[in-house]
């Protein structure tokens, strides 16, 4: 390696592990491109040039392959003695042959030599280039062995990395269901920034004796090392020093298997906090046994139990007298009339398709074979205690939870722009509702999410009712649609002091991709959980409790400022851990339309729920579930364990990508702004003072700061822009040009803004595609306003007027009509009594306020109670719910909306509400 390597630390080498991917193929396409001016060049002075930048790129491209097994070290020892030998057109060679196997991915399924004797290499890469262009067909994808990196840290020289390397390469057999590579490290902070860069690493072991600090100065690292000191470190033991790596490549990515090999007392070793490990080894030399635990341990995670379990159904010869003429394809298979169907879904999924619990398949509504193993293997996945599959969708998913939980006349808090299925839930469970307010982003027609001071304040309320042993849960959206996230983790800790007891259901929807990735992790409900769990459960904790608490009785306790002006701790004795998540499995992570997930982190689950959740369970889900649902579900968390960090990381990559053309090119910027953390998150949210994660000099370097220490942030893979510069609102822009003319679907729209998403199957190409849409858009708008006459830019101006200074501001919650409140002191309102009240028409009339009719009514002094739900879409969650009091903001609202979608409301009639003498008549009893 040239020297310059050892002291760069730029944002083009690792700076920022989010990029280094796309970093690393750019870089090695630029190395090709100027080897291969560099060859047919006659202009010294150019070729002096080309000659310095291949030198960069080649010590940029050293640091970043010191953590891969392919190029190997001693394949760039290679690289660096062409280009010191001035062998130009050979280095051309190889590195094009090493960048058609980095391409192809051939270098997974055979040893790849980039020795330029090897006459055959080129033929080979053309046929492996040819394979690739194949992959789409399901059976190229599975018929290789899976490939996989081995991480071992150890400070090892050159010669023994590769007698190691060697030594693990002959245990190779080819009746192995995997094949892996080798990759050394020699530091503790090299071994971390391994399993950031390279996602093929599966397996770690960790080996001996390493020192800390690694040669390059690794900026990714900062936020991952705080509070680590090099001279502690310097001074523990070899054993002590490996589990604290194990633990924090656990935290990094808690998927990988580890495995400690030690020349010390391996039964003391043992006896430690070795829970990251999944076995320890004595002494190095037990290659055979090593080799085939690391393979049994990737095996536990590839395993797929329902998922095979059917395709082993599926081909077994069985007679149906059942129900389910479709089962083997029967009905369809001898039809004059829908043959058409078997071809165009195949044969398979009706060889699949089956009501049968036995022969080796499951019951979904009480598992206790291969359902049950891949719930199981769910919750190890995203951390959970239990894991449940949904087959009918996250809004089933939220009914089953609230079901369990929630008592008729229990109170539970809940964000008012949540999902209509909570709503609808609230009803079904007769929970009294307390409604919480996000903040508005009035200028986008948008909410963000409810802060931590208003449900502080709300608890607080009810506690000095007397009613907090009546609220039961607390129900938020993470993340939200636009992509706002909470600090799970101190939401959850401050409420808990308040209220020990305290029921989360964290709505995680669009979400459950966030387990595989460091930065988003510790924002999700299951990871907060089993970290406050941790915390609680410890001495170090108990003392900094006591401390605190000394302090905060001093304090005034009926003085609100107490609670809400400083951070609160739970009583260790007293709190309890109860957590719940929803994702929508289907939405962000691989599987069929409708597969959703909830995972359960509840000390008290087997006490006080689990009877009552099989009941809700059941009640919720079909006794005919779909078993490719099912069987997705199940090879979703497989790849998610085995590729989550990789596609996730890939999904961050491209929407960065996409971010910084969007921040970056004049023609885009002027009608289409993209919405940064400052646009989305208010200064008193944004602790760190982080306005946006991008720099155009020092490129995305403070996301991770932003997300460990702010109460909200954004999540950069949902790229919201506003277009009111366009003169075109979010519904025609989605429709009229983004769908019609070009094929591009997205869902999310307000009054001026449109929302962008990617997801693991987001590619570079798409990204390409929609930035190239964008630009023509933006030239159609720029020839408008050059070719529109005098009026017709009147017309233009006005409409951008509108879309963004005549923006109506969002209205809060009223209040819940006294009909439907027990207590005058607290704001919930019996939401199940007021949605029944409505079915019986003599309780109901309807008022219009496009005539000004409802508008007479509250002059007069009436409260206007709305008794259905009315929902306009955008923004798509209900401005007013059953029992609620129409404000005067409310009806602003309303009647400034241009969009035509609301739900529950009739244009014809008006909105649907109760009669004065509904409201004055007694309750039923």
């Amino acid at each position: 390696m040239h020297e310059s390597s050892h002291t760069e630390t730029p944002y083009t080498a690792l700076g920022f592990y989010h990029k280094i991917s796309q970093l690393r193929a750019d870089t090695w396409n630029a190395l090709k491109r100027d080897l291969g001016q560099l060859v047919r060049l006659g202009d010294e002075s150019r070729a002096r040039n080309l000659v310095k930048a291949i030198d960069v790129k080649l010590t940029r491209l050293e640091i970043i392959e010191d953590y891969h097994a392919f190029p190997s070290k001693e394949d760039f020892r290679h690289l660096w003695s062409l280009f010191d030998r001035e062998e130009y057109i050979l280095l051309e060679k190889v590195v094009k042959r090493l960048v058609r196997a980095l391409i192809s991915e051939s270098y997974r399924r055979r040893h790849v030599d980039l020795s330029e004797t090897d006459a055959n290499a080129e033929d080979l890469e053309a046929l492996d280039a040819l394979a690739q262009l194949r992959r789409g067909h399901p059976a190229s994808n599975s018929s290789a062995q899976p490939y996989f990196e081995l991480l071992i840290v150890d400070n090892l020289s050159p010669q023994e990395e590769e007698v190691v390397r060697e030594a693990f390469h002959n245990m190779r057999r080819p009746e192995d269901r995997f094949v892996y590579d080798v990759v050394t490290v020699r530091s503790f902070e090299d071994a971390l920034i391994a399993v950031l860069v390279n996602p093929n690493i599966q397996a770690c072991l960790i080996r001996y004796e390493f020192p800390y600090k690694s040669k390059y100065n690794l900026s990714a690292l900062r936020n991952y090392l705080e509070g680590l000191s090099e001279k502690e470190l310097e001074h523990q033991t070899e054993a002590e020093r490996s589990i604290l790596l194990s633990s924090m490549i656990h935290e990094l990515r808690p998927e990988i298997d580890q495995f400690l090999v030690t020349s010390g007392d391996v039964e003391a070793t043992a006896s430690r906090d070795i829970r990251y490990f999944n076995r320890i080894f004595y002494r190095e030399t037990d290659y055979i046994e090593q080799h085939h635990t690391i393979l049994r341990a990737i095996d536990s995670r590839y395993r797929t139990p329902f998922f095979d379990a059917l395709r082993e159904y599926s081909r077994k010869p069985t007679g149906v007298f059942h129900a389910m003429p479709i089962s083997r394809g029967k009905s369809v298979t001898r039809s004059h009339w829908a043959g058409h169907m078997i071809d165009f879904y195949g044969i398979n999924i009706f060889l699949a398709e089956t009501s049968a619990t036995s022969g080796g398949l499951d019951s979904l509504l009480q598992p206790y074979g291969p359902i049950k193993k891949a719930q199981e293997y769910a919750a190890r996945a995203f951390g959970a205690r239990q894991s449940f599959f949904v087959t009918n969708g996250t809004s089933t998913a939220n009914k089953i939870v609230v079901q369990a939980l929630v008592k008729p006349r229990d109170i539970v808090l809940i964000d008012r722009d949540c999902h209509k299925s909570h709503h609808y839930g609230m009803v079904l469970a007769g929970a009294h509702v307390s409604y919480l307010d996000s903040y508005p982003l009035n200028d986008y027609s948008m909410y963000g999410a409810v802060p931590l001071h208003e449900i502080k304040k709300t608890l607080l309320e009810y506690k000095r009712a007397g009613e907090l042993d009546r609220v039961k849960m607390l129900l938020l959206t993470n993340c939200t649609f636009d992509g706002v996230v909470y600090n799970v983790r101190r939401v959850m800790e401050e409420c808990l002091a308040i209220k020990p007891d305290l029921v989360f259901l964290w709505d995680e929807a669009w979400f459950a991709f966030a387990t595989f990735n460091p930065t988003y992790r510790p924002r999700t409900a299951m990871h907060a959980a089993r970290t406050l769990r941790d915390r609680y459960r410890s001495e170090a904790y108990r003392e900094e409790y006591a401390a605190w608490k000394a302090e905060f009785d001093k304090l005034d306790p009926d003085d609100d400022a107490t609670w809400l002006e400083r951070r609160l701790m739970p009583d260790p004795d007293a709190v309890r851990i109860r957590t719940y998540a929803t994702h929508s499995t289907h939405k962000t992570l691989t599987s069929l339309r409708q597969g959703s997930m909830i995972h359960v982190y509840d000390q008290d689950f087997r006490q006080k729920v689990e009877a009552p959740f099989h009941e809700a369970y059941m009640t919720h889900t079909s006794t005919s579930p779909n078993y490719q649902i099912v069987a997705s579900l199940d090879v979703g968390r497989m790849q998610a364990e085995m590729e989550g960090f990789e596609l996730v990381h890939a999904q961050v990559e491209t929407a960065l990508s996409l971010r910084e053309q969007l921040y970056t090119h004049p023609l885009l910027q002027k009608y289409f702004r993209v919405l940064k953390n400052s646009d989305m998150v208010p200064a008193e949210y944004r602790e760190s003072g982080v306005e946006s994660y991008f720099d155009p000099v020092t490129g995305w370097n403070q996301m991770e700061e932003a997300w460990a220490r702010d109460q909200f942030v954004v999540d950069p893979t949902r790229v919201t822009i506003a277009i009111g510069t366009t003169g075109v609102d979010g519904d025609a822009f989605k429709n009229e040009y983004l769908m019609n003319k070009y094929g591009i679907q997205i869902n999310k729209t307000s009054r001026n803004t449109v929302l962008f998403m990617t997801n693991i199957g987001t590619t570079r190409g798409s990204i390409a595609y929609l930035l190239d849409v964008l630009i023509k858009l933006a030239k159609e708008f720029e020839y408008r306003w050059e070719e529109s006459s005098r009026p017709e830019r009147k017309i233009i101006e006005r409409r951008v007027h509108s879309l963004t200074q005549e923006l109506p501001p969002l209205p809060d919650f009223s209040r819940f009509h006294d009909a439907f409140r027990q207590c005058s002191e607290t704001p919930q309102g019996d939401i199940r009594r007021a949605y029944f009240l409505s079915y019986d028409e003599e309780n109901t009339e309807y008022l219009r306020f496009d005539n000004g009719e409802l508008q007479v009514e509250m002059r007069a002094g009436r409260d206007v109670v709305s008794a259905s739900f009315v929902i306009p879409y955008p923004p798509g969650f209900p401005v007013l719910v059953p029992g609620q009091v129409v404000s005067e903001e409310i009806l602003a609202f309303l009647q400034a909306l241009d969009v035509t979608e609301i739900h529950g409301y009739r244009p014809e009639l008006g909105l649907l509400v109760f009669t004065e003498a509904a409201l004055a008549a007694p309750p039923e009893t």
